[in-house]
This record gives structure tokens, sequence and C-alpha cells, in this order.
């Protein structure tokens, strides 16, 4: 079945974006951002685990045709500290993660899982190898891999793991990133899965993206707000990119200083797209 909106654009969490008339209060933002954007990353669960009554719902206050993509949460990225004092084991987390999702997938929503690697997560036989694991425990699940470490897009590997990605059926993360050494990579503008694409934009703000060690990193990493020259350059790459996958999804993480949404409206005009099957809003506020 073709996809409601082939092209998706949307931001990544729904609560701090500048959509809601003041004193809004949070349970009621999602049901006004499904009236602007088709779909939203649900940032949460990298943090925890959500109990799947909240994604149901979540699931229940969107149209039929919203989507989602969920962050995996950070202990089966190796962001955690599961070797040091695991409180669950990884089967538990995996079966926790798989329970967490069922509304979605029986709703239709969920677009796919989206794990993101940490920084130091380098291309070795082992990294590969956990990934494979992962993918056989989400084996009825689309998903997305997205890499932050540089080695695994050099010269010697770079072919080598788009065709792990695509082997696996596994969805590459196409990712707008500062250039800032071995803990970004490159624009890889190349589609891995037969049926779905994601590009996420996390800005170019190459001094903020390094910068861990001020208190305020996380505030100034993603602030950044992309020029017109820049969405235009990436207009181009999402027309090529769309001839070859039935959905591409785009996902702006760019919003230390609130910057996401603009950034997502201005490419939603520039590739001239209409969505289907939005929420009706009560009030335009903009």
């Amino acid at each position: 079945m073709d996809p409601i909106n082939p092209i998706q654009v949307g931001v990544c969490g729904w609560g701090d974006h500048d959509l809601y008339p003041p004193g809004t209060p949070s349970r009621d933002k999602l049901a006004i951002y499904a009236g602007h954007f088709p779909v939203v990353e649900v940032d949460s669960t990298y943090h925890a685990i959500a109990p799947a009554e909240r994604m149901e719902r979540w699931a229940l206050e969107t149209p039929d045709s919203f989507r989602f993509v969920v962050k995996a949460y950070r202990e089966l990225t190796g962001h955690g500290r599961m070797e040091r004092a695991p409180v669950r084991s990884w089967p538990q987390l995996v079966e926790e993660m798989k329970t967490s999702l069922q509304p979605m997938v029986k709703a239709g929503k969920l677009t796919m899982l989206l794990f993101q690697f940490p920084p130091w997560y380098d291309c070795t036989q082992k990294h590969v190898k956990y990934i494979r694991r992962l993918r056989e425990a989400f084996m009825d699940m689309p998903m997305a891999i997205e890499f932050r470490n540089q080695s695994w897009f050099r010269p010697a590997y770079h072919d080598r793991t788009l065709k792990f990605l695509e082997g696996e059926k596994l969805i590459h993360v196409i990712c707008d990133e500062p250039q800032a050494g071995e803990g970004s990579v490159p624009i890889v503008p190349v589609v891995t899965h037969p049926e779905l694409s994601l590009i996420r934009f996390h800005g170019r703000n190459r001094e903020g993206w390094n910068n861990t060690g001020q208190p305020n990193w996380r505030d100034v990493r993603y602030a950044y707000r992309y020029s017109d020259e820049e969405l235009a350059e990436w207009a181009e790459r999402v027309h090529q990119l769309k001839k070859e996958v039935k959905q591409l999804t785009l996902l702006f993480n760019n919003n230390s200083q609130g910057d996401a949404v603009d950034s997502a409206k201005k490419m939603i005009q520039r590739l001239n797209l209409t969505f289907k099957g939005l929420a009706p809003r009560q009030l335009e506020f903009f």
C-alpha cells in the first residue's frame, strides 16, 4: 500500500516548539502539533521506555494518517551503563521496548524505530554483530540506524557499511550535521531499505557539537537555523531520494534555540508539499 504522505516532514519532539498559544497544557500539545505536521520523532523514549498505555494515548490523540518515529532506549544503543550496574537484562529491555511499541504498531502509526548510536560507537566487528543482534530482536519492525562515528563512512568501510545495512534491510539514517571530526558523519544520501528512508537535520553548529564540557552544551549543540540556500541544496537531494523509496521522512532536530519548526516549514514550502489527513486547527496562530 502506498503511504498517505510519501514525503513527510516533522520535528523532533513536540513539547518545546513555538506552535502553541501561551498556557497550553502539555497534554494538549500533540493534538495541536498534528495540525501542522504529519510525523514526529518521539525522543522521550530514549531516556525511558514509555508504558504501552502512553503510546496508545498518543496514537489515539492523532489522526489516522499521523506517523511516529520512535527513538530506541539508550541502554540498547550503548549510551547507558548496563555493563556497570544492569537493572534489567538485555532481553528484558528488548521485550519492554517491543511491548511499549505494540499500540503504535497495531494502529499502523509506527514509521520506524530509530537506533542512534553514540559518537564512540565505531566500525568494528563487535559493533556490527551487535546491530545484527538488534535486527534479529526487532525483526518484525522497521529499524533505522544512525551512526555518529566517522569510521563507518571512511573510504575503506563506506560501501561495506551501506551494503551491510541493505543486506539486513535496515534504514540508513541520512544526517545533516556539523563536520566536526571523529564524532560526526558526512552527508551520505543513499537509500538502503526498499520502502523507507529517513533524513535527520541536526544543524551545522560545529563549535557547539563537540563542546560537551560546557554546562550549557545541550542548549547550544543544536542551535542552528538553516539558510534558504542550504534548504534548496537539500530539496534537490530529497527529489532524487524520493525516486528510490516509497516513503521519505524528514525530521528537524535543530531546536536548541527554537529553529526546528521554522526550518521544517520552510522545507515544506520549498518542496511544495501539501499533507493529507492533518488534524483540524481550531485557530490559526501564525
